[in-house]
């Protein structure tokens, strides 16, 4: 048998092989990630600040901002450093563990979306009983479960590329960073298999999540239309825009590069499309929950006067 030694690094793809776009893309990736921290760190400032927040929805809301610094973290700052040293190489213990990193924060934000619609759900549907059934233990033990089910995810891509210490010949990844389907197409599957365990992985992990989501909303909707005042439908309809808008943006991005991985060929504009859903998703959300919500905007606004 042959051991890891056999593969002891990877090279990721560039974004762009033009010397005069690298300062460009530097800036703007550096730009990108400071954003992200400070729009997600932001929130969670907000959050656990202002006791009017102390709530299920925006305890939900920080753990969100608090994995999607994990989620940028674990790409974005080695691609600055890749793109300053000129070097796109990772070890191949770098490697499984980056993709590990995006397993983990990548299934939290699919079950914590879906956990928010349940929220949502409960406080629109049920409100008179939404004290009593998201109560403080209710939403530990809804947060301990989308992390365990995070690493049950992991675990089973570790099974599915077990073997993958015997493949020696392919150590590019066709990426800017060890992204599970990437990985998954270096082990020693043939096409079918390979496929297959994308598939079941999408399904398991993808499907449910996305399932709860429109159940969700779908009995919200039922419930909204059957309220006689248009003024309770349109406020009903706010508290639920900023989680919808994040919903659309994080499942578009992700639709999007699977279908234009699907329908192209070039890594490289596999590789451009990803920044959409690393980079771009996590940098944008806190800015749409701060602009589309009376609450966090009266607390940010409170925080501020306090600093000035």
């Amino acid at each position: 048998m042959q051991n890891t030694t056999s593969v002891p690094e990877f090279h990721f793809i560039q974004l762009s092989q033009d010397p005069g776009l690298q300062p460009v893309l530097f800036g703007l990736f550096l730009s990108m990630y400071i954003l992200a921290l400070f729009g997600n760190l932001l929130i969670i400032l907000t959050v656990s600040s202002d006791s009017h927040l102390h709530t299920p929805m925006y305890f939900f809301l920080s753990n969100l901002s608090m994995v999607d610094i994990g989620f940028i973290s674990t790409t974005v700052p080695k691609v600055i450093v890749d793109i300053q040293t000129h070097c796109q190489v990772i070890s191949y213990v770098g490697c499984l563990t980056q993709m590990s990193l995006i397993i983990i924060f990548a299934c939290m934000d699919n079950m914590l979306l879906a956990v928010m619609a349940y929220d949502r759900f409960v406080a629109i549907c049920h409100p008179l009983y939404y004290q009593v059934i998201m109560n403080p233990s209710r939403c530990g033990v809804l947060l301990l479960g989308s992390f365990l089910l995070s690493l049950v995810e992991l675990l089973l891509h570790f099974v599915a590329i077990l073997n993958f210490s015997n493949c020696e010949d392919f150590t590019e990844i066709s990426n800017y960073f060890c992204g599970p389907s990437e990985v998954l197409k270096l082990a020693h599957f043939d096409t079918f298999t390979n496929n297959m365990v994308r598939y079941c992985m999408g399904t398991l992990f993808g499907l449910l999540p996305i399932s709860g989501i429109v159940f969700s909303y779908y009995k919200i909707v039922s419930s909204i239309m059957r309220s006689p005042s248009s003024s309770g439908k349109h406020k009903t309809f706010s508290t639920c825009g900023s989680h919808l808008s994040i919903v659309c943006l994080f499942y578009g991005t992700g639709l999007g590069v699977y279908f234009s991985s699907s329908l192209s060929h070039s890594p490289r504009s596999n590789a451009v499309a990803s920044v959409m859903y690393t980079v771009v998703t996590p940098m944008l959300n806190p800015f749409i929950y701060s602009l589309r919500n009376k609450d966090i905007k009266s607390a940010l606004r409170k925080i501020l006067s306090r600093a000035f």
